[in-house]
């Protein structure tokens, strides 16, 4: 950058691959990273640990982690006693909205990114939201996230004041193999992103719909997936 200071963006990073690609693409585009992860009590609660990693891989300018019990809300497979579905097929996990989709997660997400933002003096909101492979979750779609957009607008002091805070999501409409090759380009540390809705410990399950999904990426592109799975 010239000895210029970059300009800083927040970036929402849970330790998985999808925000670990978004979080590369925010680098490359010259922004000082920020990345944020939110620790809701959902059972996968290793990516915690694995977005520290990731933190320090893409050497972060800093990583806050903040702790949100949306376990005390439950209603989902990722934070309740509700079983993980194993083994979907591509059809059944289109049909209707999965019971790993967590009430409100998202827009809670972006209500917690936003207001790091504006602490932080942003403007730019990196978001890992895919609509290919979880169509559905409607929190990862293009019209909420115009909602958010919209309502930041409205109600923050960057808005008013003409600012304004952008949420990009720059793998909206990517399937997972091009999600890889892209991150592969970019020397993202896949072997640090974790995947798995029900790991055994720090090792994914490989038979979750995220895991099914990871594992056919892979196989698409033609690279081994660096990551150990229970059942492969």
């Amino acid at each position: 950058m010239n000895g210029q200071i970059s300009e800083r963006a927040v970036v929402l990073a849970s330790g998985g691959l999808d925000s670990t690609v978004t979080a590369a693409i925010a680098r490359r585009d010259g922004y000082a990273l920020y990345l944020l992860t939110i620790a809701y009590q959902q059972r996968h609660a290793v990516e915690v640990e694995r977005s520290r990693q990731v933190a320090t891989a893409l050497e972060a300018h800093q990583h806050v982690v903040i702790n949100v019990d949306l376990g005390t809300i439950g209603g989902s497979a990722l934070t309740g006693n509700l079983s993980v579905p194993k083994l979907r097929t591509e059809s059944e996990r289109s049909r209707d909205v999965p019971v790993t989709y967590v009430p409100g997660r998202n827009l809670i997400f972006l209500s917690l990114a936003a207001a790091h933002a504006e602490a932080l003096g942003a403007s730019i909101i990196y978001f890992g939201a895919n609509v290919i492979d979880y169509s559905g979750y409607p929190d990862c779609r293009l019209e909420f996230i115009q909602a958010v957009e919209a309502a930041l607008q409205t109600g923050t002091k960057a808005g008013i004041q003409g600012k304004g805070i952008e949420i990009r999501a720059p793998l909206l409409r990517m399937s997972k193999v091009e999600i890889i090759r892209l991150g592969l380009t970019l020397n993202v540390p896949f072997h640090l992103t974790h995947s798995c809705y029900d790991p055994i410990g720090a090792i994914a399950c490989g038979q979750c719909d995220s895991c099914l999904i990871r594992k056919r990426g892979f196989a698409e592109a033609g690279v081994v997936d660096p990551i150990q799975y229970a059942v492969c």
